[in-house]
């Protein structure tokens, strides 16, 4: 606490956030004056916002029972003085920092995402070995709309018109929302995000923001961090900011791709390369891995019932597990790239997933490869979609909560708790879902069955 209560004094902050990501990646904690939170040297919280659904509620009393202590325990938070970020959009000096938690043993808590991924990269660490990222995350933007009945549509831009058509890659699209940008930007630079480039997407009003690349945690701690920044700058300029994998029916879904290399830890060399330059086994044995192990991940990588509306042939969505070289339509795309930067690009995730949790999974996918010495497919030629030879993936939340409960690798290494405990969440949250009766329903079959 000593460096943290020093930088927490000399930016004379009053408030501190006390944070911890849920399941979702809601940011759940308590907000404290900052010297009460430097005398108390970090928080409790209960247990159970670990398995809070996405409506707040929490699965079945039978299952509960087997999730959570009966006395309904506390876990000790402890902050981590490298994930401390300024709040520039506060009223008042405000830090957020993200804490980890622990049992009352000082044991880490399996449930927690955070954990989760902290697992994964020590499984690396003892190896000798340190991934490197880059995330690549889309999101709309959106008019205000108090009415979830009513279909999203773009905001108004600067021209006072709304964005129509496809405009990919478009500078002066983009610049319709310069305003909300240059808070944006000039925010993460606040909070020290490690931004790149800011791209049109596909989508009417669908942005993309670039991170450089970087260790593994520190970005997950980031994109969860930008996700907030971004919404909150939406609704200053009165719009909204949405992460969902599918918002717009007719519109592309939005992702977060994943580049993953990995580092010798003494040397700093990538270790999908030899030293003239060509593929290394371990290169293809992180493919293999991925193609073998990414279908038991699928809840991690989407993780809610909109996620899987994304997934359709022909729109940059991938369907299957396939790899390729520079192809956009495959699971695992291998960039053009020089030697020192080989790398792989999962192209699975979602927005809208938990970074914490996805970048763990992929990790893990890639790093189970590297050890069973698995060898992936061919590498597809032309379009992935028509590929009738690639491992196709679940593709609603159903099949791909089935295949993760049923994979006794996530069980051994992530633990039987976390396994149950996510698989039950999601499960809750469908059966909510599924008491909802939709527009198409009622559109189509009430005057027609």
């Amino acid at each position: 606490m000593k460096k943290l209560s020093a930088w927490l004094k000399e930016n004379k902050i009053t408030e501190v956030e006390c944070v911890i990501t849920d399941f979702t990646g809601i940011a759940r904690g308590k907000i404290m004056p900052c010297n009460k939170f430097i005398d108390e040297k970090g928080i409790r919280l209960p247990e159970t916002i670990l398995i809070q659904s996405v409506t707040g509620d929490y699965v079945d009393d039978a299952v509960y029972d087997d999730l959570i202590d009966p006395a309904e325990i506390d876990m000790i938070l402890k902050p981590d003085e490298n994930a401390v970020f300024m709040v520039p959009f506060a009223l008042e000096p405000t830090a957020m920092i993200i804490h980890d938690c622990y049992d009352k043993q000082g044991n880490p808590i399996t449930m927690s995402p955070r954990n989760v991924l902290k697992k994964v990269l020590s499984l690396y660490e003892a190896k000798g070995w340190k991934p490197v990222i880059a995330p690549e995350l889309e999101f709309y933007l959106t008019k205000r709309s108090a009415d979830p009945d009513f279909p999203l549509e773009p905001p108004v831009g600067r021209s006072g018109r709304q964005e129509s058509g496809r405009q990919s890659y478009s500078i002066d699209a983009a610049n319709e929302y310069d305003p909300m940008f240059e808070d944006v930007y000039d925010w993460c630079e606040q909070q020290e995000l490690d931004i790149d480039t800011l791209i049109h997407e596909e989508g009417a009003a669908q942005m993309e923001i670039n991170f450089r690349h970087g260790d593994a945690l520190s970005l997950a701690d980031q994109v969860f961090v930008f996700k907030r920044t971004v919404r909150e700058a939406a609704l200053k300029h009165n719009m909204t900011a949405t992460f969902m994998a599918k918002p717009i029916g007719d519109e592309p879904g939005s992702s977060m791709h994943v580049h993953q290399s990995i580092l010798d830890s003494k040397t700093g060399k990538n270790i999908f390369s030899n030293d003239d330059g060509s593929q290394t086994d371990r290169f293809l044995h992180f493919i293999g891995g991925q193609q073998k192990h990414i279908a038991a991940c699928m809840p991690l990588f989407a993780p809610n019932v909109n996620s899987y509306r994304r997934f359709l042939s022909g729109t940059s969505a991938p369907v299957n597990v396939a790899w390729g070289i520079d192809n956009r339509t495959v699971s695992l795309r291998v960039p053009d790239s020089s030697p020192a930067a080989r790398r792989v690009e999962n192209r699975l995730a979602g927005a809208d997933a938990n970074p914490y949790l996805a970048f763990a999974a992929t990790l893990l996918c890639g790093y189970l490869g590297m050890v069973e010495q698995v060898n992936p497919d061919e590498p597809v030629q032309g379009s992935a979609y028509e590929e009738s030879t690639a491992e196709s993936l679940p593709l609603n939340l159903e099949a791909a909560l089935e295949c993760m409960e049923n994979s006794e690798e996530l069980k051994e290494i992530l633990s039987p708790l976390f396994v149950q405990a996510y698989v039950e969440v999601k499960r809750a949250e469908y059966q909510n879902f599924k008491r909802v009766i939709s527009s198409w329903e009622r559109k189509y079959l009430q005057m027609s069955v």
